[in-house]
């Protein structure tokens, strides 16, 4: 089967959550035996094609990622009634490139990765209208940005954002509903975030298939072991995404306080690229604090931590951070809305605590604990091996094509 597979970043280095999905989901196809073409923005074009695409891919193409200022954004949420998240992505060079390989080869499948790539749909459908297309929706957007809105009212100081997201939801919804239309099947990653899509009322058949990793790849050798000071805190993530904006704003103000009193030793680490500004100001005024910028791997950090947070109160989907930290074995403390989309097992390798006494109560136990933050890890390794590895998940990718008509 010939696959064109459309993402809005390179599935290598995997140093984000589209990423980690795209890498796991190329691994799919090549086990499913897909010749696959892929079809990605890059912010910076590599002289050479990584090896590890290139052993899973029959073509890649490159495409720079274009610049969107804000500027662009003001205007648009002025003057038009489309969404951000559809102009973000907007490329005539992608355009081209996309025409050019949909006249050179006959596909039978073409994949969207996230609702920003799927504005090509309508494009793909004019020049291959046989073809089968499907969006694989890493979440369902205008639930998504409902949610934001929700926790923005908690604050007067974001009413712009709540404003924002008020907007952007009207309008993610009425572009996410013709997108669906357009496509033979729909991936979502988590039963909720299907049942969400469900609701547009397009009649596309929705299946999950849930965000996975490569356990193996968080196993670490001594030699690879950071030294960090204190009892070391852990939280990973894009630092310019609003939800872990929100999370690392409120574990800062709100939580770690009342963590400090009882260990003053206890050293946060913002493990994350693109630190948003609102964040910088904490750097230079609250103890303890490191923000790493970007890290080439993120799996020497989990291995140092004594407790994985994951303070999100903003979300969807299911979040590969949690995965990540469960495979390489640490102790967690988060939120339900951190560990929405896994299954209710999870609930016995991880501690839940969703207002700021219940989390500062939960870390400060943990940490006069280190048997059961072994324990703890243990369990959790076990559980993301038998649910979220990519080779429990293939078998699943395979049926949701089959559904719709393809292998």
């Amino acid at each position: 089967m010939d696959i064109l597979l459309i993402t809005p970043n390179s599935p290598y280095p995997p140093q984000q959550g589209a990423a980690l999905r795209n890498l796991g989901l190329l691994h799919s196809l090549k086990a499913l035996n897909a010749r696959v073409t892929l079809l990605s923005f890059c912010e910076h074009i590599p002289e050479a094609i990584p090896e590890r695409l290139a052993l899973l891919c029959d073509r890649i193409e490159f495409i720079e990622t274009p610049s969107r200022h804000m500027s662009d954004r003001i205007r648009d949420l002025v003057t038009s009634d489309h969404p951000d998240l559809a102009r973000r992505l907007n490329s005539a060079a992608f355009r081209e490139k996309l025409v050019t390989l949909l006249h050179e080869r006959t596909y039978d499948l073409i994949q969207f990765e996230g609702l920003e790539m799927a504005v090509y749909a309508p494009l793909v459908r004019q020049h291959q209208p046989n073809a089968k297309l499907v969006y694989d929706a890493h979440n369902a957007e205008f639930a998504l940005q409902r949610n934001i809105a929700q926790v923005e009212k908690r604050s007067i100081r974001r009413l712009p954002g709540r404003i924002y997201s008020q907007i952007q939801t009207a309008r993610i919804m009425r572009f996410e509903r013709r997108v669906c239309a357009l496509v033979n099947g729909i991936i979502a990653v988590s039963d909720d975030d299907a049942g969400h899509l469900r609701t547009l009322g397009t009649g596309v058949p929705v299946f999950t298939l849930p965000n996975g990793i490569f356990v193996d790849d968080y196993v670490i050798n001594e030699t690879a072991a950071l030294n960090l000071a204190g009892m070391p805190l852990v939280f990973t993530g894009k630092m310019d995404y609003r939800p872990n904006v929100d999370a690392m704003t409120w574990f800062i103000e709100s939580i770690l306080p009342a963590i400090h009193t009882v260990h003053p030793d206890a050293h946060l680490y913002i493990v994350g690229q693109h630190v948003h500004r609102n964040l910088l100001q904490y750097e230079a005024t609250t103890p303890n604090i490191a923000f790493t910028r970007w890290v080439e791997s993120v799996v020497p950090f989990l291995h140092r931590a004594d407790i994985f947070i994951a303070p999100l109160r903003m979300g969807s989907g299911t979040r590969l951070k949690i995965l990540e930290a469960m495979a390489a074995g640490c102790a967690i403390v988060a939120t339900d809305v951190a560990i929405s989309g896994l299954s209710d097992e999870v609930r016995d390798a991880l501690i839940v605590a969703n207002d700021a006494p219940a989390f500062s109560q939960a870390v400060n136990a943990l940490l006069q604990d280190s048997g059961k933050r072994a324990l703890m890890g243990e369990k959790a390794r076990t559980y993301v091996r038998a649910c979220y590895d990519w080779s429990i998940l293939t078998p699943h990718l395979r049926d949701i094509y089959r559904e719709i008509g393809i292998g």
